[in-house]
């Protein structure tokens, strides 16, 4: 799981800003939203919310990047384009089997080279103290190295930057080197990132092939979000055909040119009030969004997987969202976590869903961009767990709102006459 995000001079975040996960337990509201682990309390869900173009989406692309760089993909990180250092700065610290480990790297998006690396591991005792017990610093630009072999050690400040090192050498010759590459990589491969705009649906359709529990469920969760679905399968393309009026008909040759993936998509199938019809053709974009959304939260859940969702209410009816985001804070959910950005301000409920910490703000202005948490906000400036958030929210008490400019300028528009520009009125 996601204990805190780092990030400096990446995308829109000029300054340092920190994302954090960590639940505050002074706070006794909800307890089944934070997952508990060896003196760990960590936020299964969290909600980011702000104004288009303000950085949300920066965000996921953060945790992208350092999936990206764990997972030796090719990375699309990139510096702060007001900023003329090229060297951008991630962090992230994760719990994996009740212990936390801190991994910070430096990439230089010029010369596409790392020359900062530090791992750690943060152990905690029940009292809450920290004790930190480093296990890597590659450090090229100041010269400083560490690593409990002196062997490495002196290999250091030669070996190429090009990638992270446990991808540089053989990290089986150095036996924490090694442990240190199988937590990196293990953890960044459990992490899943899609966006609601362009989601695959190749998951889904590859769970439904698989006759199993989890395609049962997929099935089920696709079925319960529209309301006149009588059920949801991956059907013989053969036995489809026949059942939408294709009998005794012979398949052209052209069809051998349809791209297998098409073919799959044509055959997820959405049967209603008894009749079978290819979901591709048939159901509206959010049921699809569903559909292809449907297998990343069911395999999340019974895997104990991250999903980091960007705009997860797009096409989506709020009171599904709800339904997802409550899936993950239910008491039965033990390790999956669930990090999205999102407009609709009906999840913003710290009544019935949220504790404080789960909701988050990207806020810009002139200076820069700014990530914090509705935790930040105290009592004495109006907002307990109590307070009807949406309504601060909507009244700008807590930032991250559109520029009212944007108003005006509509209200200008609509004020011209057509065709007349406004200065010769």
């Amino acid at each position: 799981m996601i204990i805190e995000l780092r990030a400096k001079n990446c995308f829109s975040f000029s300054e340092k800003i920190i994302f954090t996960m960590m639940a505050d337990m002074r706070n006794k509201k909800f307890a089944s939203n934070v997952h508990k682990e060896n003196n760990f309390n960590i936020l299964k869900t969290a909600g980011v919310y702000g104004p288009n173009n303000a950085g949300k989406t920066c965000l996921v692309k953060c945790i992208r990047s350092i999936k990206e760089a764990l997972l030796n993909q090719d990375i699309s990180l990139m510096s702060n384009i007001f900023q003329e250092s090229p060297i951008c700065e991630l962090g992230i610290s994760f719990l994996v089997k009740g212990r936390e480990f801190s991994y910070d790297f430096w990439y230089d998006a010029e010369k596409r080279e790392y020359p900062y690396e530090k791992f750690m591991e943060i152990q905690k005792d029940k009292y809450g103290n920290e004790k930190q017990q480093i296990w890597l610093l590659k450090d090229s630009i100041n010269s400083e190295y560490y690593y409990d072999d002196q062997e490495l050690v002196k290999m250091l400040s030669i070996i190429s930057q090009s990638n992270l090192l446990f991808y540089l050498i053989d990290a089986s010759k150095f036996e924490r080197l090694a442990e240190m590459k199988r937590i990196a990589t293990d953890f960044a491969s459990r992490i899943d990132i899609i966006n609601m705009n362009n989601i695959p649906m190749e998951r889904t359709i590859n769970l439904l092939k698989n006759k199993n529990n989890l395609q049962n469920k997929v099935a089920e969760f696709v079925k319960n979000a529209d309301l006149y679905m009588d059920s949801f399968e991956y059907r013989d393309i053969n036995r489809l055909k026949l059942e939408i009026g294709f009998k005794g008909e012979k398949p052209e040759e052209k069809v051998l040119d349809i791209p297998e993936q098409f073919i799959d998509q044509m055959r997820l199938t959405s049967i209603y009030k008894g009749v079978p019809v290819p979901s591709i053709i048939f159901d509206s974009t959010g049921t699809k969004k569903i559909a292809a959304l449907a297998s990343y939260i069911i395999e999340g859940l019974e895997q104990g997987r991250i999903l980091v969702v960007d705009e997860l209410d797009n096409s989506i009816h709020f009171k599904l969202t709800r339904a997802i985001v409550a899936m993950f804070n239910n008491e039965l959910n033990t390790d999956a976590q669930l990090i999205f950005t999102v407009h609709d301000i009906n999840l913003m409920d710290c009544k019935k869903m949220f504790r404080k910490e789960q909701i988050w703000f990207v806020h810009k202005d002139e200076e820069g961009v700014y990530v914090y948490s509705l935790a930040e906000f105290t009592a004495q400036q109006g907002v307990r767990d109590t307070t009807d958030v949406m309504e601060k929210y909507r009244k700008g008490v807590l930032g991250a709102l559109p520029d009212p400019g944007l108003i005006r300028s509509l209200l200008s528009i609509k004020g011209n006459q057509k065709g007349v520009p406004a200065n010769d009125k």
